[in-house]
């Protein structure tokens, strides 16, 4: 099939999808903003000066754009770890001025449950978020910050809690700004839902028999193509998968392409974003099937145009929950069917 840039268009008919549930959840991630500007307020003025953002499998991949903002935008030290190997391998920043933050769906990720202890140990502050209130993770922390149950993913916290730290540090001049423009997010999100829908039907359509996806992103978005890869395609719909950042495209992983392998390039808005485009470039000179998802093709009413790459992530998830909808429905395939993740002992 010839390669596609996959533009969305409108269409009211939208596949397992509870708007009014998912409006709710991202209302209550919202409604987190004051006390997680508090919890901010606190870390600067009490000193801190290490952010540990630990998690496991997805909610360790939804970490790296707030340590890649942090990374190019402020000398905070902003670092993702894997919570089993925080575990085993330790980190010699890890004391009384670290805030450890986890993020889990469930709050009950042993791996995290783990670390958690082991954090609190060395004396960190420990911080959680999740929606289930008497979770062990949200039990366990310090300080908890309890969303709508099975609210995903956790961006809005995320960006809520670095970009009030970096502002209060004098490195995120327009937070305020957009912390106010998140309010329009759950109507923006569900345009994106409703828009991408055709697209993401048509997407599973054509690939309903292919059986491996080479997946390219870059930046901040780097984290959600490894998310989607690992646990949505291998996890959830036993696909195989190559994923590679954009930046590493030309450096081993190119060999792998043919004229029918499927490739699928995300594409954000912030400044790295020429790399996935060189590789995008690339793969349409090999491939005949590139997919491309780009969010500068919503127009997230409401939301400044300096302020679309940060939600670049959010705005992915939306869309390829669309494309996960629709290949659960076209493959017969269970997004919820398991082989061994939480069913053997490990």
């Amino acid at each position: 099939m010839p390669y596609h840039h996959l533009e969305p268009k409108e269409d009211p008919t939208v596949l397992s999808f509870n708007e009014t549930e998912f409006t709710a959840q991202t209302e209550s991630l919202i409604a987190l903003r004051p006390r997680i500007e508090e919890l901010a307020d606190r870390l600067v003025d009490e000193g801190y000066d290490t952010l540990l953002l630990v998690g496991a499998g997805g909610t360790y991949a939804q970490m790296w754009p707030y340590e890649h903002l942090a990374r190019r935008t402020s000398r905070l030290t902003v670092r993702s770890a894997i919570a089993a190997e925080l575990v085993v391998s330790g980190d010699a920043l890890l004391g009384e001025r670290t805030a450890a933050v986890f993020t889990s769906v469930s709050g009950t990720t042993e791996d995290s449950l783990r670390a958690i202890e082991h954090c609190a140990s060395r004396g960190a502050l420990t911080i959680g978020f999740t929606g289930l209130p008497d979770s062990p993770v949200a039990q366990r922390v310090d300080v908890a910050l309890v969303s709508a149950p099975k609210a995903w993913p956790f961006d809005v916290q995320l960006l809520l809690l670095l970009g009030r730290v970096l502002s209060r540090r004098g490195e995120f001049a327009d937070y305020d700004r957009l912390a106010d423009e998140l309010a329009v997010l759950p109507k923006v999100l569900v345009d994106v839902a409703r828009q991408a829908e055709p697209v993401a039907a048509a997407f599973a359509e054509a690939h309903k028999d292919a059986d491996y996806h080479f997946l390219i992103g870059g930046g901040n978005l780097w984290g959600f193509t490894y998310l989607y890869s690992m646990c949505i395609l291998e996890e959830m719909q036993w696909l195989r998968t190559t994923r590679v950042h954009s930046a590493e495209f030309f450096h081993g992983s190119l060999e792998l392409l043919e004229e029918d392998t499927s490739v699928i390039v995300f594409q954000g808005e912030d400044e790295t974003r020429p790399l996935t485009d060189r590789a995008e470039a690339f793969a349409k000179r090999i491939s005949r099937d590139v997919s491309v998802f780009d969010t500068r093709d919503y127009p997230l009413d409401g939301i400044s145009p300096e302020f679309r790459g940060l939600l670049s992530p959010l705005v992915l998830d939306t869309v390829m929950d669309r494309v996960s909808k629709h290949l659960e429905r076209v493959r017969d395939h269970s997004l919820d069917l398991r082989r061994y993740y939480r069913v053997m002992d490990y």
